[in-house]
């Protein structure tokens, strides 16, 4: 019996030498980074040029551009509590986790099982032509095996399966990039934001100071017969309007304070962020950016991944049509006591190959590879989309920052054009010439022009950071 067992394994090892040498031989087509739509240059900035995601680089504090110490403190919280960076990264774990079961088809599977079992069957006996049923003795038996099977990748399906599962990995891996970076603009626009929110505080602080003067003399000028009641109670309306316009900035404060407090992982009454009496420095904008910076976008990266994954998932449809071979093995022993069931003349074994083929599925399979060939058209066309929106963000961006830059030197001439005539108008009512009309009108586009200036400043400040998120963070 050994004997042609061993010459059945000599039969066998051709067999399994083919199926090795074909394991190498994955159907389906090879992947190619799709083409993507993309300009020559950036019209708003020179030097661009097409080049590969590199987003496992670090991006860089980015941040620090800015020179506010607290800005920094607070984004190095976000990278330890900020829950939607807590979830994404549970979802590359997920991801990792799925790349090392595919990646487990690779190798044989190994199993035993011990039973034992007591059953009793039935006997029958003929005598004369009579047949009587007896119940049969009670058996009790023991059994003890271990099994293996390995299934060799003839067509690639295991390997196009571990391609796909470690290119969704790498996606998902781009996800908490994106993820983090998403996190850190929206917690850094939140406190530039909150440091506008201080220079209106302070501004709305001296106009009500400088109303409260300018009512103050109207009031004394009245009292001495010199200014008509109406313009007392114009200049009661001017201060009280600016004193409403001090308290309603505090609902802001407060609601950036909040989102702040969420991003860094904390309850919104757990932070209050004092006041500062200068604002955060404005990156100078880039005249020239290098094609490295769209490498860093996480998003881009993913998208691409995302293709490469589901160009995988063809191969694995396509292997379907072809033939599966399973190599298996099984062992042990068994016997009517357990004390023996270890004994040799109680052991069996059994070896062999099985070849599996679905002769006919109603389209089953052919259906499953045109819905993978379907995925794939759409993660190209996303793909694409993301990396035309990519650009969009970046010319969006860059002109809104030089443009803005042109407007705030046009503003800081208008303001200082308004402070000189509310200066004027100032003396020409105490010297009676004019009305306190005029002063109320110059007043306001005083203010106007100072809010102006802040509305300008934060415009910036925000489109600097879109500009660093939409490159993926790092220096510009």
């Amino acid at each position: 019996m050994i004997d042609n067992a061993f010459h059945g394994m000599k039969l066998r090892l051709p067999l399994l030498a083919a199926a090795l040498l074909l394991a190498g031989c994955a159907v389906g087509p090879d992947y190619r980074r799709p083409d993507a739509p993309t300009p020559a240059q950036f019209r708003e900035a020179d030097g661009w040029k097409l080049a590969a995601p590199s987003d496992a680089r670090p991006a860089g504090a980015w941040w620090t551009h800015f020179g506010d110490p607290l800005l920094d403190s607070l984004v190095s919280q976000v990278e330890l509590s900020n829950q939607n960076i807590r979830a994404a990264e549970a979802r590359y774990r997920q991801a990792t986790a799925l790349l090392d079961a595919a990646q487990a088809q690779n190798f044989p599977t190994l199993g035993s099982s011990l039973g034992v079992t007591r059953s009793q069957g039935v006997s029958t006996t003929t005598t004369g032509g009579t047949t009587a049923s007896a119940g049969a003795p009670i058996r009790n038996t023991s059994r003890l095996s271990l099994t293996a099977s390995w299934e060799p990748d003839l067509w690639g399906r295991i390997a196009r399966s571990n391609e796909a599962a470690g290119a969704t990995a790498a996606a998902v891996a781009a996800d908490l990039q994106g993820a983090r970076l998403s996190a850190q603009a929206a917690l850094v626009q939140a406190y530039l934001q909150l440091r506008i929110n201080d220079a209106q505080h302070a501004l709305l602080e001296r106009t009500v100071s400088a109303y409260t003067r300018s009512a103050q003399i109207t009031r004394n000028r009245f009292e001495a017969g010199v200014a008509a009641r109406a313009d007392m109670a114009q200049a009661e309306a001017q201060l009280k309007t600016a004193q409403v316009q001090l308290i309603d900035l505090d609902i802001q404060h407060r609601q950036l304070e909040h989102a702040i407090a969420v991003l860094t992982g904390r309850p919104p009454s757990d932070l209050a962020v004092a006041a500062a009496s200068t604002l955060p420095t404005l990156p100078p904008v880039p005249g020239v950016l290098p094609s490295t910076l769209l490498e860093r976008r996480p998003d881009i990266a993913g998208a691409e991944r995302r293709v490469a994954a589901a160009n995988a998932q063809i191969g694995v449809a396509q292997a379907a049509f072809f033939p599966t071979l399973t190599l298996g093995a099984t062992g042990g022993t068994q016997s009517s006591a357990l004390a023996r069931v270890f004994s040799l003349p109680n052991q069996f074994w059994s070896l062999g190959p099985n070849l599996a083929l679905t002769l006919f599925d109603a389209g089953a399979r052919s259906a499953r590879k045109a819905q993978a060939i379907a995925v794939w058209d759409e993660t190209v066309a996303t793909y694409r989309q993301t990396v035309l929106t990519a650009f969009q963000e970046v010319e969006d961006n860059l002109a809104v920052l030089h443009i803005l830059e042109a407007e705030a030197r046009a503003q800081a001439e208008a303001l200082a054009a308004a402070t000189e005539s509310l200066e004027l108008v100032n003396n020409q009512y105490l010297a009676g010439t004019v009305s306190y009309l005029n002063v109320t009108s110059a007043q306001t586009v005083a203010l106007n022009a100072e809010r102006a200036r802040l509305d300008i400043m934060v415009r910036r400040l925000n489109g600097s950071v879109a500009l660093f998120k939409a490159v993926g963070g790092g220096p510009l």
